[in-house]
């Protein structure tokens, strides 16, 4: 197996596809930050927020487009130390104090709705797969099936526009979601090369998100993924009505 590896030549659609979504997700993430406390400074929340999503997401480019991530075989391999910075930042925005008031004054519809961006990510990364670009077995054609979690997303948007989807219902999106994320999450994990459960070919190995701007997939739209199942838990445990949520 080889301990080097070129960046994947991507069709303007698998580019273009996780590149838009991941600045989508951000620039949600930095919204939802603006609307989260007192107005007043609700516009300097979104402007620091922007800013730091910028910076790092430049940051990671600039690691990526250099090659640096895809040293695999480095010890330690710098992939997962910036794949782990993404998700710990995120967890702990989620589960901060700060968190809790982003989830007590973002709707429902708002909370879950832009988790429907999962259904798109997983069709470009079908697409993806089918260009040679992704392992197989990361798409649900394979072993992840997340885009459920964004179809359905979907599906409740008007239950939730009008604030009478049940407390269950949400509970059940909720948990499929994460247990649907931690999968795919873990097929990613062990088709890495020094992993390669599922073969040496290159084909099967998870190379291509170590470059831009793929790399924000697993740094971005992931982290983002994580952070919307802890502000909807947070949410429905501190939802007074089981009946009628907004």
């Amino acid at each position: 197996m080889p301990t080097s590896f070129a960046p994947p030549v991507a069709s303007p659609i698998v580019t273009w596809g996780i590149a838009l979504l991941a600045l989508g997700m951000s620039s949600w993430v930095a919204w939802a930050c603006g609307r989260t406390g007192d107005a007043a400074g609700g516009t300097r929340r979104s402007l620091v927020a922007s800013i730091v999503l910028a910076l790092w997401m430049t940051f990671l480019w600039q690691l990526a487009v250099r090659g640096v991530l895809a040293r695999f075989f480095s010890v330690p391999p710098p992939f997962p130390v910036v794949v782990l910075v993404s998700v710990v930042a995120a967890a702990s925005l989620g589960l901060s104090p700060f968190g809790r008031r982003m989830a007590l004054a973002l709707p429902f519809a708002v909370l879950i709705g832009a988790q429907a961006f999962r259904l798109p990510l997983e069709l470009v990364m079908h697409r993806a797969a089918t260009e040679g670009v992704m392992p197989p077995q990361m798409t649900y054609t394979g072993r992840n099936f997340d885009i459920v979690t964004g179809a359905l997303a979907l599906l409740l948007l008007p239950w939730l526009a009008k604030g009478t989807a049940p407390r269950a219902l949400l509970w059940l999106w909720n948990i499929l979601g994460a247990t649907l994320l931690i999968n795919v999450v873990g097929i990613a994990i062990v088709s890495l090369p020094p992993i390669h459960s599922f073969g040496t070919a290159p084909e099967r190995l998870n190379t291509w998100i170590a470059f831009p701007p793929f790399i924000w997939l697993p740094t971005i739209l992931v982290p983002a993924a994580l952070l919307g199942h802890i502000l909807v838990t947070r949410k429905l445990l501190a939802a007074s009505s089981p009946h009628r949520l907004g």
